[in-house]
């Protein structure tokens, strides 16, 4: 006997398998445009597509009846193309942004960090770190 949760969990495991093809499977529906690959995940107005720049996810965009926009700006595109280019310049800029505004973690921050977590150049740098003594107390 089938039960309506196995039928369900039938169901979404389907689903989720069809989301999930990578944009090499043969079972994927695939759109490929001037050095993008856009692989149809799902929904009909608008249809959603994961955006590949070589074989890396940059986002998703979405075909409405009239236009298509990639959800990060306001604008709609006439052509898959310039959603997709303007989906990357977007991801691009946000990019450096980030790593402009990052700035490195003391050694007292890095001291505070899971051992696991570290990377090799900030266990050197905590090799070289020497603490100030002078907030030390004896106990």
């Amino acid at each position: 006997m089938i039960s309506p949760l196995s039928l369900q969990q039938t169901q979404l495991e389907e689903f989720l398998d069809k989301i999930l093809l990578p944009s090499t499977d043969p079972k994927a529906e695939v759109i490929e445009i001037s050095g993008y690959k856009l692989v149809y995940v799902n929904g009909a107005c608008p249809r959603n597509y994961r955006v590949y720049k070589t074989d890396s996810m940059i986002g998703v965009i979405f075909q409405h009846i009239t236009h298509w926009s990639n959800g990060v700006d306001s604008l709609r595109y006439a052509e898959p193309i310039d959603a997709a280019v303007g989906l990357d310049e977007f991801m691009n800029v946000a990019k450096i942004l980030t790593t402009a505004t990052e700035q490195p973690l003391t050694e007292e921050e890095l001291l505070d960090q899971e051992f696991d977590a570290l990377t090799s150049d900030e266990w050197e740098r905590l090799k070289r770190y020497v603490p100030e003594t002078r907030d030390l107390v004896a106990a």
